[in-house]
């Protein structure tokens, strides 16, 4: 971890905004630039206290405030601040509403955001308009019109908003994006992608039973149990779109040239919940009487202005091993690939109509920033991909320049779980995207993820 933390307070102050962040604020005429940045951490549970750690190791960031409810959180978040060597930041988390007193702080220069679902967007919103550079997590939005009060609270303020999709920067995420700009695969035809994972674990913790047992959620349980099982009792639709919507988005320019442009959504039965409770708590605990809305498995059809189409999936209340179910099939050529899958085929170069295993094209075509920064990515979590999108992030803020992932894509991807919701709720009807570029999709240019300039 020194050697890591050493790189890290290296390379961190050379100019990483070269890469990450080429387009400075439009209209700001003052020279920009923060060689320390402060930042802010509203909600240090588990995904905050990863943003946090990656945070600390950095020379160019000062952690000047957190703020969460859970006292238990707030310790082990000073923890590890005192053990980085940085001074105590100030505390909020009286009340549930306390992070708008960080947010008045004149030593906050950006904030991170991860908190449950439903604070995220009414949180982001307080944060732009207290002029803050926001970063939020996965979803950004609930509702169309939190989606929309995201991009109207940045065209109002100029604060810019980054969502953290980290996804984005996973190793193979970015090598098939290096394809696809090399047009390996031709002109782009169709994507797969989703959110397959079996989480039954995560929505059912009381903290008391051992890891996998529990049947318990809400007020007696803990962690994400305490707020994201009730959305699988209470809204039938694809919750949790964006870990595979933003990378096959950035490959099809959506926002920058293409956009979203119609959905259908369809919802299979929900018993994976149920038979989850009376496996583990048996058919008297109280929870088996409940009626989960959500189906098990969500699938929605997405349709572009240029034609393409994407198919998102959405499992996480059955039994299944991880995937995210990546394909991008093109005229010419098509790739699945995954934790368990990496194939290829490409008219003309593998041999006859039979698929290849990719390893050879992921080492061909590994992306430039991964090739040159892999011995600190690694050890940051989630496979490396939380050094990037912190790293794009910070540098992103010390320029106050537009992120790689902005806040009409944010916007865009989490529009599907409203839209998914609204279709099922119509027996599959088609749902209209909003454009929430006003137009400007048309001329926006693609962002450029190739370069390897730090």
């Amino acid at each position: 971890m020194n050697t890591r933390r050493d790189f890290v307070k290296k390379t961190a102050l050379l100019g990483a905004g070269v890469t990450f962040a080429p387009q400075i604020t439009l209209g700001n005429t003052a020279a920009f630039f923060k060689e320390k940045l402060n930042i802010g951490f509203i909600g240090v549970g588990l995904r905050g206290t990863t943003h946090l750690s990656n945070a600390l190791l950095r020379n160019d960031v000062n952690v000047t405030a957190v703020c969460d409810i859970d006292e238990r959180r707030i310790a082990i978040a000073l923890d590890m601040i005192s053990k980085a060597g940085q001074k105590k930041p100030m505390v909020f988390g009286s009340s549930d509403l306390d992070y708008r007193n960080l947010l008045e702080l004149k030593d906050v220069d950006a904030v991170i955001i991860a908190t449950p679902w439903l604070w995220h967007t009414r949180m982001a919103v307080d944060a732009m308009k207290a002029g803050k550079y926001t970063g939020v997590e996965v979803s950004a939005a609930n509702t169309l019109e939190e989606c929309w009060d995201l991009v109207n609270t940045y065209e109002e303020t100029g604060s810019h908003l980054m969502i953290l999709e980290n996804v984005n920067y996973r190793r193979d995420v970015l090598a098939v994006l290096h394809m696809v700009r090399k047009h390996v695969f031709g002109e782009l035809l169709h994507f797969r992608c989703g959110y397959q994972h079996d989480l039954r674990h995560v929505l059912f913790n009381d903290g008391k039973t051992a890891y996998g047992k529990g049947v318990e959620f809400g007020d007696k349980g803990i962690s994400e149990s305490a707020w994201r099982t009730q959305h699988s009792l209470l809204r039938n639709a694809d919750v949790y779109p964006t870990h595979g919507l933003g990378p096959v988005a950035v490959m099809a320019d959506i926002n920058r040239g293409n956009r979203f442009v119609s959905l259908t959504s369809h919802a299979t039965k929900a018993v994976g919940l149920h038979n989850y409770i009376v496996a583990h708590g048996g058919e008297a605990h109280p929870n088996a009487k409940l009626k989960w809305k959500q189906g098990d498995i969500i699938t929605s059809t997405i349709e572009t202005a240029k034609g393409e189409t994407i198919i998102v999936t959405h499992n996480v209340n059955t039994a299944r091993p991880y995937s995210l179910g990546f394909m991008v099939q093109g005229v010419q050529g098509l790739t699945e690939f995954d934790k368990h899958t990496q194939r290829i085929h490409v008219e003309g170069i593998t041999k006859g109509h039979v698929w290849e295993d990719m390893a050879s094209w992921l080492e061909k075509y590994d992306h430039p920033l991964w090739q040159k920064y892999e011995q600190i990515a690694v050890g940051s979590g989630h496979d490396g991909m939380d050094f990037f999108v912190m790293n794009a992030f910070v540098e992103s803020a010390k320029e106050n320049a537009a992120p790689p992932m902005d806040v009409y894509d944010a916007a865009a991807w989490s529009a599907v779980t409203p839209l998914s919701e609204l279709s099922i709720e119509n027996n599959g009807a088609p749902q209209d995207f909003p454009d929430f570029s006003r137009g400007n999709w048309i001329k926006r240019k693609p962002y450029d993820w190739m370069k390897n300039t730090y």
